[in-house]
């Protein structure tokens, strides 16, 4: 019973892999898969749909009380909706991604997106990935990992997968865009990207998806096995 309600945090940079591996890790142990990324985006969605200000706090929570986000099986990637709206390609356009760790360094808009997060995450058997899940979100998360790669690697990573999406944007531009959100996420005053104590770490940057997973299940079945 207990291997079926773990909870499993995923932290990491822009492009470290934290979703694609979080995804099927949660799929190989029957856990339920939360995109806390998405949902900070979504909020990037909405208000720029609405010429909100991003920078202003007030202005972006009044907002999102007219916003519902949720998460939907798909195929091959899970649906992501702001109210009856299918924004899972939407929030990955160059416009949300560059502006998303604006809304993410608003203090507030973390406070009501960590309540819902917890939520989700109060029966366990559940994989949430984002940049503060094992220090913020569920500081008691029984197994915590922190994702790492360089940012060529993770540069090359994002330009291929923007490719498959039409997206065209220069593999340079990219890594200074990749580089530049490091900086912001492990600065900003507000829950900063950093690793949690008792995090295990793991570079990705060596290693295909399928070795990243098959290393995170054994931690995983390691941790249940001691529960």
């Amino acid at each position: 019973m207990a291997k079926q309600a773990l909870q499993v945090a995923i932290d990491g940079p822009a492009s470290a892999g934290k979703s694609t591996v979080a995804k099927l890790v949660a799929k190989q142990f029957g856990y339920i898969y939360v995109d806390t990324g998405a949902m900070y985006r979504a909020v990037t969605y909405w208000s720029m749909q609405h010429n909100v200000e991003l920078t202003d706090e007030a202005a972006v929570t009044a907002a999102m009380q007219s916003l519902k986000i949720t998460f939907k099986p798909g195929d091959p990637d899970q649906l992501v909706f702001a109210n009856q709206e299918d924004i899972t390609t939407a929030i990955r356009q160059p416009d949300v991604t560059n502006n998303v760790s604006t809304i993410a360094a608003l203090p507030r808009v973390r406070e009501i997106l960590t309540e819902h997060q917890r939520t989700m995450a109060d029966a366990g058997g559940i994989v949430m990935d984002g940049r503060d899940i094992g220090t913020t979100v569920l500081p008691h998360a029984e197994v915590k990992i922190f994702l790492v790669a360089s940012a060529a690697e993770r540069a090359k990573r994002r330009y291929a997968e923007n490719i498959q999406k039409g997206i065209e944007t220069p593999l340079a531009q990219l890594q200074a865009e990749i580089e530049l959100r490091d900086h912001k996420d492990s600065t900003r005053k507000v829950s900063p990207l950093t690793q949690a104590p008792d995090a295990i770490l793991v570079d990705t940057t060596p290693l295909s998806i399928d070795e990243v997973v098959a290393t995170i299940a054994e931690i995983i079945k390691k941790q249940s096995s001691t529960i």
